[in-house]
């Protein structure tokens, strides 16, 4: 047998020297007592008896591998055939007999046997062919992955047709029963390459196409499949008398912490559309169907191409592979220590070529298919044809990556184990460079360091022509680094030891944004911008305490340090949110995704009106099948435009009184977007009612369009019958309901909506305590009785929240009907007198449950937002019967109109008062979770108020007097209160012992 040809004597000059004499010794006194005991046949004791002890393939391996020379030992006739025949007959012989059908049915552990005993043989025939150069490095990779999928079918057939012994599936032929048995085998890295290793584990993920298996108990499927995968691993890995098969590693599978070992097709698609990292991309440029149902895992296959072959690389592909390059050192030329190299991982080792020819196919694969490949040797080669890489470069890389596999083999015949280090004892390498046919370990290094410096070379040429290297701080290490304390000093951070203990925390993997080892090389990348946008602020140690307070509450973080290492004045923004706003830092926290709205075209540009949001949602709806969609569509769309306002209040773009108007739209538009898909899914159900139909009524501060980032909806639900609620009959569905009974469970079902927390959080909160008798009345409430409570029963606090109730959504008669009764009962005639006293006695015990005199809380301080509140409700009650033109939802224009008709003096001092509060309302909410401590606020936080108080150009400095001009506006508007409510209020015979329950509550 020689290198030419498939058979020749075997003392063949090919076949390197025995490593070891005594090792050789001992494994041929082995070889003679297992002939003694073996039945040999003529031919194969003419050749035992030929065999040269000195030079050739046994002593080779005797003096190489104690592997190999137990393997050899322990049943020597195969290895005499295969002396006799060559590799390739007797690889022919070996597939042959793994593939041939059982001739009776086949128990596990004969199974187990009969594959352990095929790995022991493949494994003599592939390292024969190998160490004597009878097959080139692709033909050995190749063998090795084809044992892997054959092993892999034959226990899968085995499992399948127990399983049809056992009467849950049908009984029908195995190869049948195989080729469509919905049950999917990908073999992912060097498997699915065809490039498997000597050694190696084989990376799996398992599949299963429901449509496609025929369980008889469907209901059991799932449970099945991952019964089924896990025999399926036993038999490969389990070691026996006999060793094992291959070691098999299910953690390539969608996200492997959450999910079974054997996932539907329809999930694992779901998962690489939506959730898969670029990590996952580049894994499966290799992906094949390696085992089962070939049909059905070509065409999972096929789905995921638009996942895999992307023709514009997206944020986080593009940083992985920046990050993944700026990794590289210079290293090219420099002298090689081979004792303890890893030939693997190593400067100019195995990992660099297979990356250097996959991060090309990521960038050029999706426009040029003729890069889709799984082979790295026929990428290069696909690269070189295609004038991305030169020809020569092509082909020494290729020379470079067969050597380092060659020496990959080598190491891990010697004693079947999965490593990639050279001996560090010298003596050991010795034996190894005579083992890999090298005269000692002098020759071995010069031909490595040829091989790894032009890996090497080209490794660098590539990523650093194409992105350069980085400038980072250093955070590494335990000791102190006082070059990095001297740089944070100089950006503007006080104590810098403790920054760097924070960064240190981060970059070990202290939170769950950091654990993996990608997203930690990420942030360590980002660490110098952020640290400098840190430092630009007021106070950057506390915006650091706030960022770590942000990246503790993150699920994750590859997605959010890819989307700030594309878009560097996205960390500038980030920035002045931890460093200003507790709140939208906190929410950042919850929804990161919040961030990629900044992306859409004009987010820092004028804000879209309603009719505009509503054909936005609209167009993004479209399309949508399932409601469980819907409700995170619309979600995701009011908390995208709920975050772009507050960026503008942050920055200034847009004032809060703007910003209030903007906020109801969104809100408007949700919901009336939200009612008729409820409608919808209810309708199903429980069907509907002809000309019968519901309306949402908004009070507060959705009502008058003074929404802020933070407010929640107070609504009441008003259904229309025709004009009796008590009419008979009921809905026409599958379920059928009473009028009465329908739209409650409606409303119940169209808060649920509004409230509950889907995958994109809750909507809004809302509240239903307007609605007639409060918690004690029904939760939807029919036209006739919404009319007959307000004419009939209502306190005078309803008539004033009436006075800013608005219909949002609904049919637009029915709309205009509660229009209709809103205004007709606000302009009744009304008792001034007892409306004075009622107000008056209101103010007071909201005053007694919520009075402070805290400058700026200026919802309840006196002269607060509810004290103009109070005046202009109560302004518009006493004269809408004479002058309905002073109705207005809005406070400001209510007080406005008020003052033009003459009934209301100095009606702008108080529009200045409610307008120069809601900006400061409208910061707090924005920036505070909890009260607002002036003396602990960050000056950022201070100046913004200032700015919000007296104008753009005032800072920090100018807070005192940002303070003293908000407290003299509401001694202003408090003095108004007293002058017109209370003054009116005594009048008519109201004092301080009036209190009682008015129902306010």
């Amino acid at each position: 047998m020689t290198a030419e040809g498939s058979s020749a004597p075997a003392g063949s000059s090919a076949w390197p020297p025995p490593a070891d004499g005594a090792a050789l010794r001992v494994g041929w006194e082995n070889w003679d007592g297992a002939l003694a005991g073996a039945a040999l046949s003529a031919e194969q004791l003419r050749l035992a008896e030929g065999l040269d002890r000195d030079t050739g393939p046994l002593a080779a391996l005797f003096g190489g591998s104690p592997f190999l020379s137990s393997l050899v030992c322990r049943n020597p006739c195969p290895t005499l055939d295969l002396l006799a025949d060559g590799p390739d007959a007797a690889w022919a012989a070996l597939i042959a007999e793994l593939t041939a059908p059982a001739p009776e049915p086949e128990g596990e552990a004969a199974l187990m046997r009969r594959l352990r005993l095929a790995k022991q043989r493949a494994a003599v025939i592939v390292a024969v062919a190998d160490i004597g150069g009878l097959w080139p490095v692709e033909r050995v990779t190749a063998a090795l992955s084809q044992l892997a999928s054959k092993t892999l079918d034959a226990a899968l057939s085995h499992l399948f047709e127990r399983l049809a012994q056992r009467g849950e599936i049908d009984p029908q032929s195995s190869a049948d029963r195989l080729a469509a048995c919905g049950f999917i085998v990908l073999g992912m890295g060097k498997l699915g390459a065809d490039e498997l290793n000597y050694s190696s584990d084989i990376d799996l993920i398992v599949l299963f196409d429901p449509d496609r298996v025929a369980l008889k108990r469907p209901d059991r499927l799932g449970q099945t499949m991952v019964r089924l995968t896990r025999d399926l691993v036993r038999i490969m890995e389990e070691r026996t008398a006999d060793g094992y098969v291959f070691r098999t590693d299910l953690r390539l599978r969608p996200d492997p912490g959450a999910t079974p070992l054997a996932v539907s097709v329809e999930a694992a698609l779901n998962y690489y559309e939506s959730l898969a990292q670029t990590w996952e991309r580049a894994a499966m440029i290799k992906a094949s169907v390696v085992a089962g149902d070939r049909a059905a895992g070509r065409a999972f296959l096929r789905q995921l191409e638009p996942f895999v072959w992307r023709r514009a690389l997206d944020f986080a592909a593009l940083n992985d592979i920046h990050q993944m390059k700026q990794r590289i050192d210079a290293r090219t030329g420099q002298s090689i220590d081979i004792a303890g190299y890893n030939i693997k991982l190593g400067a100019g080792g195995i990992r660099e070529v297979e990356f250097f020819a996959q991060a090309q196919q990521m960038i050029f694969g999706g426009r040029e298919p003729r890069l889709r490949c799984r082979g790295t040797v026929e990428t290069l080669s696909r690269l070189a044809e295609l004038r991305l890489l030169q020809p020569e470069t092509a082909e020494s890389l290729t020379e470079a990556y067969r050597h380092l596999r060659r020496v990959e083999h080598r190491l891990q015949m010697v004693d079947d184990r999965q490593i990639y280090t050279l001996p560090k004892d010298r003596n050991a390498l010795e034996r190894f460079a005579r083992f890999l046919g090298h005269r000692d370990a002098a020759e071995l290094a010069d031909r490595l360091q040829t091989s790894l410096g032009t890996i090497s070379g080209a490794y660098q040429d590539l990523f650093i022509a194409e992105f350069g290297e980085s400038d980072r701080l250093s955070f590494t290490g335990v000791d102190e680094l006082p070059e990095t304390e001297a740089e944070l000093a100089a950006m503007g951070f006080v104590n810098t030891t403790a920054v760097v203990e924070t960064v240190r925390g981060w970059l070990h993997g202290r939170y769950r944004a950091t654990r993996t080892e990608r997203s930690r090389r990420m942030l360590s990348d980002l660490l110098r911008p952020l640290m400098e946008a840190l430092g630009r602020l007021p106070q950057p140690d506390a915006a650091l305490v706030r960022l770590d307070r942000f990246l503790s509450g993150l699920p994750a973080g590859i997605q959010i340090f890819a989307l700030l290492h594309s878009n560097p004045e996205m960390l500038t923004l980030l920035a002045e949110i931890l460093g200003t706003s507790d709140h939208l830092g906190n929410e950042l926290s919850r929804n990161p995704d919040h961030l990629d709205a900044v992306l859409t075209p004009g987010f820092f540009e004028a804000l879209p009106v309603s009719g505009e949001l509503g054909e936005d949602l609209s167009r993004q709806l479209a399309g949508q099948r399932y409601f469980e969609d819907e409700l995170n569509l619309i979600r995701r769309f009011t908390h995208d435009h709920r975050f772009r306002a507050s960026v503008h209040l942050l920055r200034g773009l847009t004032p809060a009184e703007a910003l209030a108007p903007y906020l109801s739209d969104v809100a408007d538009v949700s919901i009336a977007t939200l009612q008729p898909l409820v409608e919808r899914e209810f309708a199903r159900r429980h069907g509907a009612f002809g000309g019968s139909r519901m309306a949402v009524l908004a009070f507060g501060k959705l009502g008058s369009r003074e929404m802020s980032i933070r407010s929640d909806l107070d609504l009441i639900m008003i259904y229309d019958t025709g004009g009796d609620e008590q009419a008979p009959g009921e809905s026409d569905g599958d379920k059928p309901l009473t009028p009465s009974l329908y739209f409650t469970r409606l409303t119940q079902r169209l808060v649920s909506a509004i409230t509950a927390p889907t995958a994109e959080g809750a909507l809004y909160e809302v509240d239903m305590r307007l609605r007639p008798s409060g918690n004690a009345g029904p939760l939807a409430v029919s036209l006739t009785a919404f009319e007959r409570y307000q004419r009939e029963d209502a306190w005078t606090w309803e008539h004033m929240a009436l006075t800013r109730a608005r219909p949002v959504c609904g049919p637009s008669d029915l709309r205009r009907r509660v229009e209709a009764v809103i205004r007709e009962v606000l302009c009744r005639p009304r008792d001034a007198d007892v409306l004075w006293r009622d107000v008056a006695t209101m103010r007071r015990r909201i005053d007694q449950q919520h009075g402070t005199t805290d400058t700026w809380a200026v919802k309840h301080v006196r002269g607060g937002i509810v004290d103009i509140e109070f005046i202009a409700q109560a302004l518009q009650l006493v004269h809408a019967a004479g002058e309905p033109e002073v109705l207005a939802r809005n406070t400001a224009e209510a007080l406005a109109r008020l003052g033009r008709a003459r009934h209301l003096a100095g009606a702008n001092e108080l529009i200045d008062a409610l307008t120069l509060q809601h900006r400061v309302q409208a910061y707090l909410r924005l920036t505070q979770d909890g009260a607002f401590d002036p003396v602990a606020a960050a000056v950022s936080v201070r100046a913004s108020l200032a700015r919000a108080v007296l104008g753009p150009k005032a800072d920090e400095t100018a807070f005192d007097d940002a303070a003293g001009r908000l407290s003299r506006a509401q001694k202003v508007a408090h003095q108004r209160y007293l002058e017109i409510v209370e003054a009116a209020a005594v009048e008519a015979g109201w004092g301080a012992e009036d209190g009682a329950d008015d129902g306010a509550d």
